[in-house]
């Protein structure tokens, strides 16, 4: 991290040397340590340390970018040649307006120093605790453990100037047996202190030891219990679809049904920035300030989130949700296209534990993991992928029986149109770039056809 004295500096330098009508710079910088291990045994420790800069030049209503790693002069000048040249050549924004003046950010703990700190011994000790647990039952642990410093600055020409450093962890364990059944365990956190290294390896030792044998059983609608991490996709997919640029051409399930109840009251998923509990980024990337966002109230179609230009189009003010002018995240999407996006969604929690949920099941089937999902019909957030990491029968309240791995197409509002119960433990974990947030789930039908 180099600090906010020299990233304001840094940033007004780009400034000053621009030409263009307005000009913004965003800066996002990573400091990452990762420790990778794979049948018991740690096999990689790798280090990154980046500072991406994105330059946006504006002349009248062209509007063009530049991007670098390069935070040379001749690096810095570079970018913003590019995107003074790119502006030149591109069409008129009829949704540009101006960059934005300054606004009020509210200051949010996100920065741990325990976190930054966070040594490849203190991380090979932790793993080494969950490969000896698989060995000694004849497992085989594999996964990521991961601490990271982030650093996020916007500035512009009106003025603009806001900073804000963050620290995140996260770790991946998932275990085998000798039969090749699997089971998954995660966490993240702004805090590695809250990231339980032994009880999430035991979490999925257990469930792959418990997994073994599976087998078939017949496709069909059935009565689900949801482990978060199943919980996690549904979440993920609709809260993408709650981007403005999604809902404004009915590409969205959200799409003119605001205030509809397509939802059971028991669900409400939104979007906060500022939550100190998840990993807090109080702007977006046009230095707007963050909003909390009920995307699902109580079953309810709820809000939508927006950048500037979107919101202009709607006659609303942004939310803060704002991508970078492009998108390093996912370089080969157009950021413009893709348009603003939760980058912290969250669904609300229940009264129930999982064992709860599985008792109150007659008979159905207990998910661990959806996984290489896609989405097949937007509108109606129609998804088709796999169970993975652990499927189990349920009979008279009890998980009986693992079972082989499933496909299932199943509109994910309907399902949860049909949730009888919540979870009451909340599961966090990192996707990138974000935190998703979810706790399990009971369903009273899941359509899987193969």
């Amino acid at each position: 991290m180099i600090g906010r004295t020299q990233t304001e500096v840094l940033l007004k330098q780009v400034l000053s040397l621009s030409s263009a009508d307005e000009t913004e710079v965003v800066m996002m910088g990573l400091d990452e340590q990762l420790t990778r291990f794979a049948n018991n045994a740690i096999h990689q420790h790798v280090a990154e340390s980046n500072r991406y800069m994105v330059v946006r030049a504006a002349l009248g209503r062209r509007v063009g970018t530049g991007a670098t790693n390069d935070l040379s002069d001749a690096g810095l000048g570079r970018a913003l040649d590019s995107a003074m040249a790119a502006a030149r050549l591109r069409p008129e924004d009829p949704n540009f307006q101006s960059l934005p003046d300054p606004a009020h950010v509210p200051e949010i703990a996100g920065f741990d120093d325990a976190t930054a700190g966070y040594s490849p011994a203190e991380r090979a000790r932790a793993v080494r605790a969950v490969c000896q647990q698989a060995e000694q039952v004849d497992c085989s642990a594999a996964g990521a453990f991961r601490t990271s410093v982030h650093e996020w600055a916007v500035a512009n020409s009106r003025g603009l100037f806001t900073h804000h450093p963050s620290t995140e962890a996260d770790l991946t364990v998932v275990a085998t047996t000798d039969d090749e059944s699997s089971s998954f365990a995660s966490g993240a956190s702004s805090k590695v202190s809250e990231i339980d290294v032994t009880a999430l390896g035991t979490e999925a030792i257990q469930m792959a030891l418990r997994g073994r044998n599976p087998r078939p059983v017949e496709p069909g609608v059935y009565p689900v219990v949801l482990s978060p991490y199943a919980a996690h996709d549904m979440i993920e997919t609709l809260a993408a679809a709650a981007g403005a640029v999604n809902v404004q051409e009915g590409r969205s399930w959200m799409s003119g049904r605001q205030g509809e109840r397509l939802m059971s009251p028991l669900i409400s998923i939104w979007d906060d920035g500022l939550d100190p509990a998840g990993w807090p980024l109080p702007f977006d990337f046009e230095g707007m300030p963050r909003r909390r966002v009920d995307i699902v109230r109580k079953g309810t179609v709820g809000d939508v989130v927006y950048d500037r230009a979107r919101a202009a189009i709607d006659g609303v003010a942004s939310t803060g949700h704002a991508l970078p002018a492009t998108n390093p995240f996912n370089p080969w999407l157009n950021a413009s296209r893709l348009g603003p996006i939760p980058l912290h969604a969250t669904m609300g929690t229940g009264e129930k534990a999982v064992q709860e949920l599985i008792a109150g099941t007659e008979r159905g089937l207990y998910v661990t993991r959806f996984w290489y999902t896609r989405t097949v019909h937007p509108r109606e957030a129609v998804v088709t992928g796999m169970t993975r990491d652990g499927t189990f029968l349920i009979e008279r309240g009890e998980l009986t029986s693992p079972v082989r791995n499933l496909r299932f197409t199943q509109s994910y509002v309907e399902a949860l149109a049909r949730t009888e119960a919540v979870g009451r433990e909340v599961r966090r974990v990192w996707t990138d770039p974000g935190i998703l947030s979810a706790p399990a789930l009971k369903l009273a039908a899941f359509n899987f056809t193969s």
